[in-house]
């Protein structure tokens, strides 16, 4: 894009910062600095945590007030532009907790029928922004095979697990078999939907399993 057409484009739609709203000020950039100051960031050890088939899963920021209602944006309002600037978020935590951990990038699929709904794959979005900033590309190695209800509706840990048992399948066995998978997602609360996406990578050969998320509800 030339610099003539990029004013254009600013001065037609100011740029926003993608967490709070604001327009951001001259030298800010997707995320203004108030944001990049105030939000609930999630540094060292406070970033990092075990799931069950996840040697170790990290996320830059919390889930919670401006975080919060950014991401329901992003995935319910059509929000997609959003991804650039998520996909830099997640590759710098990954560079930080994960670097040389991972041979593959992937994601946590939606299943069609939801992806039909919404017009689009907020995780496949992330996961190729993210990937795109590490100098990777991402690969489909999972696929939703049933459209089961909603996890943000599910409280109840163990119901969750059940909820989305059986759930995922595998795309093509030799895409990851020997391999470490970095497998990405938007938000990661009790870790039951990573968890069970890492099982069937592992079972079907993956060598390990290492989540990264924009956001950690817990």
């Amino acid at each position: 894009m030339s610099r003539a057409l990029s004013v254009l484009l600013d001065l037609l739609f100011p740029p926003k910062c993608v967490f709070c709203g604001k327009l951001l000020r001259s030298g800010e950039r997707e995320v203004c600095a108030a944001c990049g100051r105030d939000l609930p960031w999630l540094t060292g050890a406070a970033g990092e945590q075990r799931c069950e088939f996840v040697s170790l899963a990290v996320s830059p920021l919390r889930y919670e007030g401006a975080v919060r209602e950014s991401i329901h944006r992003y995935k319910f309002s059509g929000r997609q532009g959003y991804a650039g600037a998520y996909g830099k978020l997640v590759a710098g935590c990954v560079r930080e907790h994960l670097s040389g951990r991972w041979d593959l990038i992937t994601w946590v699929p939606l299943s069609p029928g939801r992806r039909k709904e919404r017009g689009y794959d907020q995780a496949f979005l992330l996961a190729s922004a993210a990937a795109l900033e590490l100098g990777d590309v991402a690969v489909e190695t999972l696929r939703k095979s049933r459209n089961n209800p909603a996890q943000s509706g599910i409280r109840d840990e163990a119901a969750r697990r059940a909820n989305v048992l059986g759930a995922y399948e595998i795309v093509d066995p030799e895409l990851i078999r020997g391999r470490r998978v970095l497998l990405l997602d938007d938000v990661i609360t009790t870790g039951s939907t990573v968890s069970e996406c890492a099982r069937v990578l592992r079972t079907f050969g993956a060598e390990d399993v290492v989540c990264a998320t924009l956001a950690r509800a817990h």
